[in-house]
């Protein structure tokens, strides 16, 4: 088998790798596999690591078997009739990636996206969710303290890496700030992780709510904490996941005595928003800024203040709450958001050493089976349709 390790192509670039150089060399002592990179002046990893590695550079990689990315591939830099791996954001039907989706199709790709690749009991087997996470929450704490003025922390971009951001939390002092943060998977975790290396204490929700702190303070909600069954039944975790429709918010709350809400869970299309644009007026919701981790763009989205992703360079905007249209940020009378979509991007080393660790060991050995679960789970589209675990996307893919 011949891996290609492809060039982003997308805007705004990003930095990650799939394999980083030294895991390339290692695939190819220890598997049957050769690998290739497709030269790139855009990586975290430049063109040199990988030749000082020996790592082969080729700028034609159609004899490659197998190509893989990061983000989606741009329509026009497709190749047929190839297996690709990279994150295609069209499981859950997005609408700007409909004619990616169709492209793939016509062009008899097969795509295995790495959303979808589980286990057997459907835990994910690789991600970067730990570092959107830890790079969702510095970023939050960053945004603060430019809208208040109240302390200066450097963007997480602009650190080496996370050794190095730990560096200078030593040094940080907060103000007594109360920071509500929701999900408890990869992303909630390394948000969590980022937040306690910052010296923020880890309180109960019911402490959050009732109890006045003279130092910063984060709680960490679970589904139970901010959703409740409509018809007031018992919670069952299990019927949230099977059947969001029948729930409705129970975040306001946490909205009333919050200065920042960071939003680290995977969201439903058809689960509850955690609250209302109407809500958002209300003279008690007392939220300044959103660290928006989980992205998904309004109208339907978990956070309706999201009007579009944030990007890198221009990492927030300002949400006007009376009239619900975006602003300048830093302003005292709007809502500042935080809503990059590629956050790991800002800790690209650590992040690609991660993902390639995990490809490596989850990944690649179903790969080189004849036959692997893992593998088919993960397959979108193959011989030109969607398989039938994806069929539910047709009507998408034909616009209707």
């Amino acid at each position: 088998m011949k891996i290609g390790v492809i060039r982003e192509g997308k805007n705004p670039p990003d930095a990650r790798v799939p394999l980083v150089p030294q895991q390339c060399r290692y695939i190819a002592k220890h598997f049957p596999v050769d690998v290739v990179v497709e030269p790139s002046p855009k990586r975290i990893f430049d063109d040199e690591e990988y030749q000082v590695l020996n790592i082969p550079m080729q700028a034609d990689i159609s004899d490659c078997d197998v190509l893989m990315g990061v983000k989606e591939v741009p329509i026009a830099q497709l190749i047929a009739d190839k297996t690709y791996f990279f994150f295609s954001h069209t499981i859950k039907a997005q609408a700007y990636n409909r004619d990616l989706l169709r492209a793939i199709l016509e062009k008899n790709i097969r795509l295995i996206d790495y959303e979808v690749l589980t286990d057997d009991k459907g835990k994910r087997l690789i991600a970067f969710g730990r570092f959107a996470g830890m790079v969702g929450a510095h970023n939050g704490i960053w945004t603060y303290g430019k809208r208040s003025g109240a302390f200066e922390l450097k963007r997480m971009k602009d650190y080496r890496d996370y050794a190095e951001a730990k560096l200078d939390y030593e040094n940080l002092v907060l103000p007594p700030l109360k920071i509500v943060l929701t999900g408890t998977g990869r992303v909630g975790q390394g948000a969590a992780e980022v937040l306690k290396d910052m010296g923020i204490e880890k309180v109960r929700p019911k402490a959050f709510l009732n109890e006045t702190y003279n130092h910063a303070v984060f709680t960490q909600l679970r589904v139970e904490d901010y959703a409740w069954r409509k018809d007031k039944k018992a919670f069952v975790r299990n019927d949230f996941y099977a059947q969001p429709e029948l729930f409705e918010s129970r975040f306001t709350p946490y909205a009333a005595v919050s200065d920042i809400f960071i939003n680290g869970i995977y969201w439903d299309n058809a689960a509850p928003a955690f609250f209302t644009t109407a809500d958002m007026q209300q003279n008690d919701f007392k939220i300044e800024v959103i660290a928006d981790v989980t992205c998904d763009i309004a109208p339907v989205s978990s956070v309706p203040s999201t009007l579009r992703a944030s990007t890198i360079a221009d990492p927030v905007f300002g949400y006007d709450v009376k009239n619900g249209t975006e602003t300048a940020a830093f302003q005292t009378d709007s809502v500042d958001m935080m809503a990059i979509d590629n956050l790991p991007n800002e800790l690209a080393r650590d992040a690609s050493r991660s993902f390639g660790k995990q490809f490596i060991e989850h990944v690649l050995p179903e790969l080189l089976k004849d036959q692997s679960d893992v593998i088919e789970r993960a397959t979108i589209t193959k011989n030109g349709q969607l398989t039938e675990q994806y069929a539910y996307l047709q009507d998408f893919v034909d616009g209707k």
